[in-house]
């Protein structure tokens, strides 16, 4: 047998291996990355190819919702920061191609955007046409809350959160619902337990770990980097809204175990008491919104949210909270044009400001205005008849939205500190007789007011 040259074999194995490797690549580029996204044409030529791939992504899943006629808004918070800074531009840009990528290239592992629900009806046709276009996708599913009721805990579970994926970049689409008291709210983000953890970083994503509560926004459509997208009107306001949209569901399970406990008044009396509270509510909300006056529920107001999801019909009033920095001399005259005369003030602007107002009958509208120290905060009352001055220590707390008798308002989020600090360890137990001298847990003697301010800081109408 003819002996084989070394030389002739290397250089067919070398020329083996180099087709072998172009043939790779051909089949990479024009194979997997059609199916999975992860090359993409030099559309974006300014950029790197990791940035092109975003904004690839983002374009194939505007493009699939727009095939499904889906319409979501962008409500992203890093690219609404970029792009609350060039607004004005934007809004007044024409849509001709952009110089560069700018907005939706900027380094992340997602996209989020916003539907309405009611604007969709959940077509399984969208999944099929996303696996299609190389996406695969997440649904996140939960109870319904707007169900929940004291004979009614349904469980019946509705699409929260969805997830689409392409490549290493990913779009999350949170699902907004209405509520009864005119606001949209999203549910949180929670995984079962067949789920896969790993498919995108959860823990990085702004939306879900926790409810939220939102206004209902006005939109703009707008050219952002070639891409034809809706985004709220004003990126600024939104994205303030965010940082305090938590929101917190009334517990309507302890509930119905409370009232099993204590039944609850059925009595005319008590029935009629809160359609005049909930009337009474209604109307200070919506004063002390017009006014921008924030504010939160107090006292026995509180107390029966936490504790029954309702008005306490032996309570007798209806009790907010607001901090002192953000009081208005316009609040008074506000009040008193909505139909609601100043029954008495105690206190002043700089200690223990205190005002009441005359609602329907004898149901009564208490405003508690809460200073801060160091390491707590506190209200004041006043007994008009001795200028006694007392004091009511709050641990530090931060402001939740709820939905109460129909009403987007606002809770303290540590309620259990809250309630606690007020009305003690017991007080998941009714109390009928309270004095508000000597009862709430919390109460201290602050002093007594000087006889020569008592015009001043005690006046009664």
């Amino acid at each position: 047998m003819q002996k084989i040259n070394r030389n002739v074999v290397l250089a067919l194995l070398s020329l083996t291996s180099l087709v072998f490797l172009l043939f790779q690549l051909c089949y990479y580029k024009f194979y997997l990355s059609q199916k999975n996204g992860a090359a993409f044409s030099k559309a974006r030529g300014s950029q790197s190819g990791q940035d092109s791939a975003r904004w690839h992504v983002v374009r194939k899943f505007l493009g699939l919702i727009s095939s499904h006629n889906i319409p979501v808004y962008l409500i992203d918070p890093l690219i609404l920061g970029l792009v609350d800074k060039d607004i004005e531009q934007i809004r007044s840009s024409p849509d001709g191609p952009s110089p560069e990528c700018k907005y939706f290239c900027a380094p992340r592992e997602f996209t989020t955007f916003a539907l309405l629900d009611k604007t969709w009806k959940h077509d399984v046709g969208l999944f099929r046409t996303a696996e299609k276009m190389g996406f695969q996708w997440l649904k996140i599913i939960n109870k319904d809350p707007r169900l929940d009721g004291m004979d009614d805990l349904s469980g019946m579970e509705i699409p929260l959160h969805y997830i689409f994926k392409l490549a290493s970049h990913a779009i999350h689409l949170v699902v907004f619902y209405e509520r009864s008291g005119n606001f949209l709210w999203h549910g949180p983000l929670r995984l079962k337990q067949h789920m896969d953890r790993k498919f995108v970083p959860f823990r990085k994503l702004h939306f879900g770990r926790y409810p939220g509560a939102y206004e209902k926004p006005e939109l703009l459509l707008v050219s952002i980097d070639d891409l034809k997208v809706q985004i709220p009107k004003n990126p600024s306001s939104f994205l303030e809204e965010m940082s305090h949209s938590r929101f917190l569901e009334c517990r309507y399970r302890e509930a119905r175990a409370f009232f099993q406990l204590y039944p609850d008044d059925a009595s005319l009396d008590a029935v009629e008491f809160r359609k005049k509270a909930k009337s009474l509510l209604h109307l200070a909300a919506l004063t002390l919104n017009n006014l921008g006056v924030k504010f939160w529920l107090s006292s026995g107001t509180c107390l029966g949210w936490y504790r029954q999801c309702n008005v306490i019909p032996h309570s007798k009033d209806v009790d907010l909270g607001i901090f002192i920095r953000d009081y208005k001399a316009d609040i008074i005259p506000a009040f008193q044009k909505a139909g609601l005369p100043l029954k008495h003030k105690f206190g002043k602007v700089e200690d223990s400001l205190e005002l009441s107002f005359q609602g329907e009958d004898d149901v009564k509208l208490d405003i508690f205005f809460f200073y801060e120290e160091d390491d707590h905060i506190w209200n004041g009352g006043t007994q008009a008849k001795s200028g006694k001055k007392f004091k009511y220590l709050f641990p530090k707390f931060t402001l939740c939205w709820t939905e109460f008798v129909e009403l987007k308002v606002h809770v303290p989020c540590e309620t259990v500190q809250y309630v606690e600090a007020n009305y003690g360890p017991e007080w998941k137990v009714p109390v009928k007789t309270w004095d508000w001298k000597s009862s709430p847990f919390n109460v201290q003697d602050n002093g007594v007011w000087p006889i020569d301010e008592w015009d001043n800081v005690i006046q009664i109408y």
